[in-house]
């Protein structure tokens, strides 16, 4: 019976951690306009492959960002100052 608990309670916890936050939302909805911004503008000529990457780059951080995953941004920062 206690196994049953705890595998409900874990089933129960991994649901609500994959529900997004409004602001979540928000972040991803703009990160995906941004990529594809990024996509238009570089098939178009405007910008080039590796603008383009950054700013997908960019879209990735903004994503993990609004996710409390600020590990990106800390690696980002530890190679700028290296």
């Amino acid at each position: 019976m206690k196994k049953i608990a705890l595998v409900a309670a874990a089933t129960l916890g991994l649901t609500l951690a994959a529900c997004d936050s409004p602001s979540e939302e928000v972040a991803e909805e703009n990160a995906e306009t941004l990529e594809m911004e990024a996509e238009t503008m570089e098939d178009s000529g405007v910008i080039t492959d590796e603008e383009a990457d950054a700013m997908e780059a960019e879209a990735d951080n903004m994503e993990d960002a609004a996710e409390g995953d600020t590990d990106v941004l800390t690696e980002d920062m530890e190679e700028t100052v290296n």
